[in-house]
């Protein structure tokens, strides 16, 4: 048998602040311990944010959280990212 390969390399992040994005909508931010080749991703200090209705944004505190890695679909570092407009979206 082979060592499956992970398709991502966090290495660089690990004990950083990321932010994973999950099939659903979900996100939570927290300080990477570790991660495995299926990419399941466990994070300490970890917050989920919740868009209310009304376009407030909300936080729940989890701690340490293991996330499972098929429903991961986007992990970016907390620090260093910055959001632009979609130039394609319609004004």
């Amino acid at each position: 048998m082979s060592r499956k390969e992970s398709i991502l390399d966090l290495d660089q992040y690990l004990d950083q602040r990321i932010v994973v994005k999950f099939n659903g909508g979900r996100e939570v931010s927290g300080k990477l311990k570790g991660y495995d080749a299926l990419v399941n991703i466990v994070l300490d200090e970890a917050k989920e944010f919740i868009e209310e209705q009304d376009g407030n944004t909300s936080e729940r505190d989890f701690g340490l959280v293991v996330c499972k890695g098929s429903s991961v679909m986007v992990v970016y570092p907390e620090i260093g990212t910055e959001e632009i407009a979609n130039p394609w979206a319609s004004a």
